[in-house]
Order: C-alpha cells, then structure tokens, then sequence
C-alpha cells in the first residue's frame, strides 16, 4: 500500500464516521511503515497553522513556560493500540512519533507555540542548520551539555550513528529521503549496509573537537533540515545500541525514558534525570509520569471521558478522536466542549482524475464545478469534520497561498450550470464519468450525493465501488479503468515539495506508484526540479505556491475535497492541552496535571 508516510488515520479524521484507515509510504523518498493545521481547545474556530524557520536565539533552553502549569502527577493516555516501534529509525506513524518526542532527540525539531505555529528549531543542533553549495551540503553543530538517560555525554558520533542505522537491514520501516540525498540512489542500501558493518558513510563527517556534523549529498535539498526533524533520524548512543533489541528498550535522550511495557497492556514514561532543560528549547517536562493505556476503543473510552471520575480525570484520547456518535453531545455541552482540543490535518483529502482517460481540460474544470463538498462534508459530520479544500497545499504548508479557482466556497454544494456550461463548449455533454471509492459505510452515502450532482451537471456517472483492501492495489494501476478516484496525502514534513512532487511529478509514474492522476507536463516536472533546489524558505514556499495555482488552473487533475478535523476529549485535570500539528495528537511534552 502506499500513502504518505504517517498514519493519515482516515477513520478518526472523518468525524470518526466509519472511514478507513490509511498507513503509509511516500514516493518521494519515505519508507515502509498525518498532522494537523494549528490546533486549539475547546472551540470550533481554526486558527491557522504556520511553519518558518528559528534562529539560534528560537534554538536555545529552556522551553517556554506553560501557562498555569505545575510540576507532578500523572497524566493518563489512552489508546486502543500500542505503538508499533520505539526505535526511531523504525518509525514512521504519527502515534509512535508522538511518544518518540518524550525520549528522541534529532538535530532539529518543530517549537510549537500556543496558537499553533511552529518554528523549525534546533534540538540537539544550536540552530537550524547552515546550508551551502546549492543545497548538497548542511552543517550543524551540537550543543553542549547533552547527555543520555545513563549520564553519558551524547555526541556528534551518535548522532552520526542514528542516521547511518537508517541504512541497516532492519530499518526498513523508517523513512528513505536522507539516505537516498547521502547517496543519490532510491536503492540506497546498494552503496551502503549501515554502521554495523564496521564502516562509516564517507558522505558524513562529524569532528568531535568542533562537535559539528556535515552532510555531504548527492542530491541538492535546501530542506534537508525539515527531513532532519523527523525521528526516524534521531540520535542513538553507538556504545548503548542493541541492534534490532533497540525496538524493545530504546536509551533516552530527552525528558521522560521508559520505565515499563506490556505490550498492548500499558507503558510507563518516567522523568530522564540527566536531561537538562537548558539544552531543549522545545519540551517542557511537568508531570512526574505518563502511564499510557492500550485497547479501549473509541466509544467506551468517550463514555468514560465524559463521566470524568477518578484517575480517568487525569486520562486523555491520546490518538483516537471523539467518534461521530457523541460530536453533538460535546460540542453542544459547554462544560465537556471546555475539554476537547482539536485541528485540523496537515493532509489533503481529493478525487484523483485520470488524465489518460479524461484528456479535456474543460472536463476536468466541469468535474470541479460540479462536485458536492458540502454534501459531503454534511456526511462526514458537518464543519466539526474539516474545512473545504481548494488548494493542493494544505493550510500550514510553508509558503502555501489561499486561491479558490473554481469557487467552491462559494457554491460549496457544487455549480451544476457553470458544469453544463464546460461540457458544452467541449462538446462533451453527457460523457461517462467512472467513479471509483473504497467500500465502506460513509462512502457508500457520499457516492449517492456524487452521482446525484454529476447527473445534475449534464454526466453520465458510473460508481465503482472497489474492496478496501486491495483500493490501493486498483487505482494504482497505470492501465486502470476509472476516471474519477477517491485519495488522501499528508506530507512527511510542512513544505510544497512533500505534497507536490509524490503526486504530480510525471516521472514518477508507475504501477504502485502516487501520481493517481498520471499528470505529466513536462513544465511541472521542470519546475518540481527548480523548486526543490531553492534554498532560501521563503522563496521555496512562493515557488510552490505559485506551482499548486498553476497546476490546480492550468490541468485541474484533482478535486480537492477537504483538510480533515479531528477533535480529542481529555479529563477535568488535564492542563496544557494542545493540539499537536504535526503528529495530529495532543503535545504530550506541553501537558500538565491539574492540583
């Protein structure tokens, strides 16, 4: 199957109406194994997520203060699933990422402030990195004063030693794209077999004296240190690894480690003594423990957050949002709604248009005019479920522009005359239209709002609706046969490049592969080419602005849908909570336990 690389959770996202699951792996450069726009809590309003890039000044400890928090307690997480790795070259799914940012360190990592915006900072790095010789080569230099759980001084060699594991043979859950820009090939573990072969990667150099690291790459990225934030690239201590047993009892850099797992039972997150707040401008630490809890489903849990009693006042949906069967309640009860945080995900959720089938711009224009997102959405949940998209750049994409090119916020439900209208002069009234969706029991209701509204707009629909196991497997077959097709992304981190070129760079076309609507214009894939190479943020982010408006005008190969919302429930005695926009959980770091 392949998806973005994190956990885009379809079936809490889509007011937790039943939808599928979706896990992932991006063509852009991710590997085996989603996210939100700026969070808040208790209100319906969207306040808008953003990303820039920090300063030294943003990269130096301690962490802003909370407001209102104190130190102690025990804040209580809950989950119907535990958390497929702990090894940090083996994740990849936003829920193990979430608990991974109490105990993993990377060279650089997101502050997240109160309203939601981020800044890229660095974490173990004093900056956010230097970049030099057109984007082939990043320099970082560590702080001082890092140590792991042990004591023990953490190093530039760990460092280096955490990125060179992601070459390992059993790494292969972990993302791709640093190994791939090290060595300039996908099949990365060709040139190289990881540390454990008793050989360092030439394209690494560390000098312990200077504790700098540089990355020499064979593919220019100005964005390497937004791939750097992800842990799958988080530090390991060379003297405390044990290999593929690491996945069981990982060592701590940060402020909480392990102190207890049953598997699928529970977990134990414990204060790390030897992490020092001065070193970390991004977590603060203020309970004395999290004791997470594993198997309740969504339901039983909401029922038991509502009742609000005894340690389940202290207890949070730690990953699974509050299900469509008590939205109304919460959201029309002040009191309960005062406990709820929500925001919206990173990803893009739209219909795919075969461009082998449907070759006529004016088609595909008509296709945008006449689909119903508001009825959609109305099945989803209503507004509580996202907001409209209109964009292929999500909201807290650095450098993302807001257009509505064919006016959906304005006629939301769909423009069946503007449709007619396009097909008229394409002479093309009446063309079949192949709809295909992943059979479940909310889009087996937005098929019939679908064929409805194409009808209206002057086509012929067809509904195709495909297993959902093998959806994947169908659609992405260059020789398919369907016109229109259900899909989601979410970026593996916040620029343009991690959502544009996975689905609309022509060379990447393939079976298996993203690019659903098989777009290949050679101007794109020259622009994806100049783009990814910008160094300066700002301009980047312009520049892919300026792509997603051409595309969505010029080609029109999807139809965007919505930025799915997800809301989560916590208990009377938990403080701090906000809405994580980049693992679309709560900040665990940021929460506090009530008096």
């Amino acid at each position: 199957m392949s998806f973005s690389r994190r956990n885009f959770l379809i079936a809490t996202s889509v007011a937790a109406a039943g939808s599928m699951a979706l896990s992932a792996c991006s063509s852009g450069g991710g590997g085996g194994d989603s996210k939100g726009g700026g969070g808040h809590a208790g209100t319906d309003k969207y306040t808008g997520g953003s990303v820039a890039v920090g300063t030294e000044a943003d990269s130096t400890g301690p962490a802003p203060e909370v407001a209102g928090a104190r130190k102690g307690g025990t804040i209580r997480p809950v989950s119907p699933d535990d958390f497929s790795h702990l090894d940090p070259e083996r994740m990849y799914f936003s829920w193990n990422y979430a608990i991974g940012n109490m105990y993993i360190r990377c060279l650089t990592g997101y502050k997240i402030a109160a309203d939601g915006s981020m800044k890229l900072v660095g974490d173990l790095a004093t900056d956010a990195g230097t970049v030099s010789n057109e984007g082939k080569t990043w320099t970082f230099t560590l702080k001082d004063g890092l140590t792991w759980e042990d004591g023990s001084e953490l190093t530039v060699e760990d460092v280096r030693h955490g990125i060179e594991r992601g070459f390992a043979s059993f790494t292969t859950e972990g993302a791709a794209y640093t190994q791939t820009a090290l060595t300039g090939k996908a099949d990365f573990r060709s040139v190289y077999k990881g540390p454990f072969s008793g050989k360092h990667l030439d394209s690494v150099v560390t000098d312990a004296a200077k504790k700098t690291i540089v990355f020499h790459l064979k593919l220019a990225r100005p964005d390497l240190n937004f791939t750097l934030a992800m842990q799958a690239y988080g530090a390991v201590p060379v003297k405390l690894d044990t290999k593929e047993k690491y996945d069981k009892d990982p060592v701590s850099a940060g402020p909480y480690r392990i102190k207890q797992h049953a598997i699928d039972k529970s977990l134990t997150l414990v204060r790390n003594p030897h992490w020092d707040p001065k070193t970390d401008a991004i977590r603060n630490a203020y309970p004395d423990s999290f004791i997470f809890e594993f198997g309740p489903e969504k339901l039983p849990l909401t029922d038991r957050l509502i009742a609000d009693s005894g340690d389940d006042q202290y207890a949070l949906m730690a990953y699974n949002g509050v299900p469509a069967e008590r939205m109304q309640q919460i959201l029309t009860d002040p009191e309960l709604k005062k406990r709820t945080i929500n925001g919206l995900l990173t990803g893009l959720y739209y219909y795919a248009i075969n461009m082998k089938r449907v070759t006529d711009l004016k088609v595909r224009q008509a296709l945008n005019h006449a689909w119903p997102l508001e009825q959609i959405r109305t099945i989803y949940g209503g507004p509580s479920a996202g907001d409209y998209a209109t964009t292929i750049l999500s909201p807290d994409i650095l450098g993302r522009e807001k257009f509505d090119v064919y006016g959906k916020l304005a006629k939301p439900q769909g423009d069946p005359e503007k449709a007619k209208q396009l097909l008229k002069e394409a002479g093309k009234t009446g063309q079949k239209i192949v709809y295909a969706f992943p059979q479940s029991d909310v889009y087996d209701k937005t098929k019939v709002v679908i064929e409805n509204a194409l009808k209206k707009a002057g086509f012929d629909p067809v509904v195709k609706p495909l297993d959902s196991t093998s959806y994947y497997d169908q659609i992405q077959q260059i020789d398919n046969q369907f016109d229109v097709m259900w899909f989601g992304w979410s970026p593996d981190w916040p620029t343009g490049y991690t959502l544009i070129q996975p689905l609309f760079d022509g060379r990447t076309i393939a079976n298996g592969a993203n690019n659903i609507s098989q777009l290949n214009i050679d101007a794109i894939n020259k622009q994806i080419d100049t783009n990814v190479v910008i160094s300066d943020p700002a301009a980047a982010g312009k520049a892919w602005a300026a792509l997603d408006k051409k595309i969505m005008t010029e080609q029109a190969p999807i139809i965007p849908e919505t930025y799915q919302r997800r809301f989560y429930l916590h208990g009377s005695k938990v403080g701090g909570a906000l809405f994580d926009p980049l693992n679309s959980s709560y900040v665990l770091y940021k929460l506090y336990a009530k008096a």
